[in-house]
């Protein structure tokens, strides 16, 4: 009898788990390249690599496909990756990072990462507002008091915790006995090689990088001093340098990736509503605040020197929490007192404006469209992201349902996620999970 060689065997073996996984893939819709492991998804850029996603929608929207009730109070965004959905919210007295299965919605576990941010007289919201960052098998998690932890990816086992205010910016309490933290720690964690990067802000640096698998201190970026901002640190190659550049109240700042040393700072006074995370392209720097601060384009330097920032320009254009995302050289999103706008990058010039079509919101990008959320009524519209056109609306619908422990000053401020042909939205206890895929 003839036998078939052993390589063949192997062969054929490797061949039909190929198929399985590829079966498994389509029959779901995942692909790691759609993946949305962290804040504003793999680059921080909030633009999806994503293709073959509806490009208009049925009367009332895309099918939902499933609804999530026990997401907690929270403005946290979700990082997706995989069949498992990340995030966080406040249960009680505890914030919970809370981790979903996406094709039921079923909640696989949550565990407790530390004390609900909240205050007295707070009508803005408690909660988390930090999205976790998925890195291999861990997860790296900010509460809004600023609890940073990292966590087994199965089972939730804390592996190491910080807490960047009590540990690392001055331990100190309001007449209710609450951190003076502000709205609360927002920002995404960066995972950068074997460190991750968070901003504790105060006099003893604003930057701070740790040790990933260990927690231990690597350095702390001493020469740049401010308050800790709402936004989130980007991670850039300019002049030949690897660079953390972050916004903060005193202006913009870039420190080496090495060793925190600051290499650049572009004074600006901001008030502490400095939210959105910076947009780095073309080795220049974009920046936004809202409140009519106006938003900037700045050129770091090309080599390491601290002297030689150019402004290339200064606009009317101001964005308080909804972001702006950056497509084909236009910027995009919701501007104070102007709309919508597209913007061309270059010059800040404005290429279109839309004020009555849709409220003030969120947005993200995919496929060639934008998905805009009004975050006082819940309406989601998709928007061709085409400097040509003006506002080009291929459909609409609103959120089934409304939170009932939102704060009444309360906003929809999480931001909207397409990852693997799935669109997610949240309105604090409420997430809404619909199918965009063609």
């Amino acid at each position: 009898m003839r036998r078939e060689p052993r390589y063949c065997k192997l062969q054929n073996a490797n061949f039909k788990c190929a198929i399985c996984i590829l079966q498994f893939a389509i029959s779901y819709g995942f692909s790691p390249a759609a993946d949305w492991p962290q804040w504003q998804g793999p680059d921080r850029t909030n633009v999806s690599k994503e293709t073959r996603l509806l490009k208009s929608w049925p009367e009332g929207g895309p099918r939902l496909v499933w609804t999530f009730a026990k997401a907690g109070v929270g403005y946290s965004a979700p990082a997706i990756v995989g069949d498992r959905f990340y995030t966080m919210g406040a249960r009680g007295e505890s914030e919970f990072l809370i981790v979903l299965d996406v094709r039921t919605g079923k909640e696989l576990w949550a565990k407790p990462i530390g004390p609900t941010f909240t205050f007295k007289d707070n009508q803005w919201g408690d909660g988390p507002r930090s999205t976790p960052t998925i890195d291999g098998d861990r997860i790296y998690a900010l509460g809004g008091q600023g609890e940073l932890v990292c966590l087994e990816i199965d089972s939730g086992k804390i592996l190491w915790q910080h807490n960047l205010y009590k540990d690392y910016d001055g331990w100190v309490m309001d007449n209710y006995g609450v951190p003076k933290v502000g709205w609360g720690y927002c920002e995404g964690p960066l995972v950068d090689g074997d460190q991750v990067v968070v901003t504790p802000g105060g006099d003893k640096g604003l930057l701070i990088a740790f040790n990933k698998e260990t927690g231990e201190e690597i350095w702390r970026g001493k020469d740049a001093k401010g308050k800790a901002p709402y936004s989130s640190v980007m991670v850039a190659d300019i002049g030949g340098i690897r660079q953390y550049i972050q916004a903060m109240d005193k202006g913009l700042v870039g420190v080496a990736a090495k060793d925190g040393r600051l290499l650049w700072h572009y004074k600006k006074e901001f008030s502490d509503m400095a939210i959105n995370t910076p947009i780095v392209h073309d080795r220049q720097v974009f920046v936004t605040a809202g409140w009519n601060q106006g938003c900037y384009l700045i050129r770091p330097p090309s080599e390491d020197k601290k002297s030689e920032v150019v402004k290339v320009y200064e606009k009317k254009y101001s964005n308080e929490e909804g972001g702006v995302v950056l497509v084909g050289g236009h910027l995009y999103g919701y501007f104070d007192n102007k709309g919508w706008c597209c913007l061309k990058f270059s010059d800040g010039e404005e290429v279109w404006s839309e004020k009555t079509k849709l409220g003030k919101g969120s947005l993200t990008f995919a496929d060639g469209f934008l998905y805009c959320l009004s975050d006082a009524d819940g309406i989601v519209a998709l928007v061709a992201a085409d400097p040509a056109q003006k506002w080009q609306e291929t459909g609409r619908f609103t959120l089934p349902q409304k939170s009932e422990k939102r704060k009444p000053s309360a906003r929809i401020w999480t931001h909207p996620v397409v990852s693997n042909g799935r669109l997610y939205l949240r309105d604090q206890e409420l997430i809404f999970c619909y199918d965009v895929k063609k």
